[in-house]
């Protein structure tokens, strides 16, 4: 059916105003129709002034119901336009007079006996029946009376087989079984038993069928109101609509039966062509988006992989250049702190002895690049103030130690928090020595 706005099934406004006997219509007219969009199906029914008979029948493309003519029997039917049969008028004055003047009683008693059913039932089964109940409940019956040859028979609620028929793009058969009817049996037994029959429906359309003393056959029953039995109808989808195309009305022999329906189906061909058509366009176009969407999505994955390792990459170098920054900032501070020591620390190197001073000891030291410090010390003097002397000068490394090749040993020169280092006297230095300075970070 018409409106497919899936957000309408879940506002509770579109019952603002409406009566519990007009709310209950609403439900009523959906699950005839078969239409998914709750606010299409109020328009309709405010549009036929809530008449659940003039809505259904407009929204099946039926004609309006004619309660002043016979129902003339499908034995001569013939095709009306647009692909439904209708019955034609039974020869002869007097059987039409005759008809004419029953149609009133028949159409009361057909009526009240549906009613009466439907009360019935519900007393017996003490509430409301399962449309799905129904229906299979039918089966089991007729299939008990009649046996397992016939076409197969949905197992579902009236509007679960206009929901499967549009969704398959399939004709859906409706079969309205009338157990009092004086040709029921016979049209049981004979056409829809025909094997033929099953074979067609099973490879083309879809069937479904219930008993009118049933709360879901009578339900459907005044939507599709028909005027005699054994009454079957075709309904297809078009535009976008499930429409009643034929109704076949009457008795009629498992040939011209089957003959009848295939007429109505191929008439109609041509629209479930076009939706089928327009699905499958529907289909590919979707399929199309999907793959586009996924190769956008394939591309935006890449494109954002490719500027996460950039961002990682510039967070990579951006810390390296802050690490950098920082240890260049520690040497640097670390340079103008080794220059305050230095200018300190000068000041405590004493005044080089006399040569002629008895203590007096000339030592030369040997820098790393090749360069000497060559120094006077009187053998009282600390080891520590040697120490001093090599780490003021301008090419000492920043950290060292003092060596002695004869006899090999590292000098105990570098001064300590709590000792002295010894005196060159204790240390065993000569009246000439020549010392190395070994850098500890080469």
């Amino acid at each position: 059916m018409e409106g497919n706005n899936q957000a309408e099934h879940q506002d509770p406004n579109l019952f603002d105003g409406l009566s519990d006997a007009q709310h209950e219509m609403l439900l009523q007219f959906q699950d005839l129709t078969g239409a998914e969009s709750l606010g299409w199906c109020r328009r309709t029914l405010e549009e036929h002034a809530w008449d659940l008979d003039s809505a259904a029948r407009s929204a099946l493309n039926m004609p309006p119901a004619e309660v002043d003519r016979p129902a003339p029997p499908a034995t001569q039917a013939a095709p009306r336009p647009g692909g439904a049969v209708v019955p034609a008028q039974p020869g002869g004055l007097l059987s039409w007079l005759f008809s004419l003047a029953t149609l009133p009683l028949r159409y009361l008693v057909s009526t009240l006996g549906g009613i009466i059913n439907i009360c019935l039932s519900i007393i017996r089964g003490g509430g409301p029946h399962d449309p799905v109940q129904d229906v299979s409940e039918f089966i089991a019956e007729f299939e008990a009376t009649y046996g397992p040859e016939h076409p197969a028979f949905l197992r579902g609620s009236y509007s679960q087989a206009l929901s499967a028929a549009k969704q398959q793009l399939k004709p859906l058969i409706v079969y309205l079984h009338c157990s009092d009817h004086q040709d029921t049996a016979e049209f049981c037994a004979g056409a829809l038993r025909h094997p033929p029959l099953a074979e067609w429906a099973e490879r083309t359309l879809l069937f479904w069928a219930c008993s009118v003393d049933r709360p879901e056959g009578y339900r459907v029953s005044q939507a599709l109101r028909e005027n005699g039995y054994p009454f079957v109808a075709v309904i297809v989808l078009k535009e976008n609509r499930m429409t009643v195309v034929g109704r076949l009305e009457g008795p009629c022999q498992p040939n011209d039966f089957l003959q009848r329906l295939q007429r109505i189906v191929s008439d109609n061909e041509a629209s479930l062509v076009a939706a089928r058509l327009e699905r499958n366009e529907r289909n590919l176009n979707q399929e199309l988006r999907q793959q586009q969407d996924a190769a956008y999505q394939e591309s935006l994955r890449a494109d954002q992989e490719k500027e996460r390792r950039r961002q990682q990459e510039r967070e990579r170098q951006e810390q390296e250049e802050r690490e950098r920054q920082e240890q260049e900032r520690q040497r640097q501070l670390k340079k103008e702190e080794i220059a305050r020591q230095k200018i300190e620390l000068a000041s405590e190197i004493p005044d080089e002895p006399a040569l002629d001073q008895p203590d007096c000891v000339r030592i030369s030291i040997k820098l790393p690049d090749g360069s000497r410090i060559e120094r006077r010390f009187s053998t009282s003097h600390s080891l520590k103030v040697l120490y001093y002397v090599v780490f003021c000068h301008p090419d000492s490394p920043e950290r060292f130690e003092i060596t002695q090749n004869y006899p090999r040993r590292v000098l105990p020169c570098r001064p300590g928090a709590e000792l002295d280092p010894p005196t060159l006297a204790e240390a065993g230095l000569g009246k000439s020595e020549l010392l190395y300075v070994r850098d500890l970070d080469a």
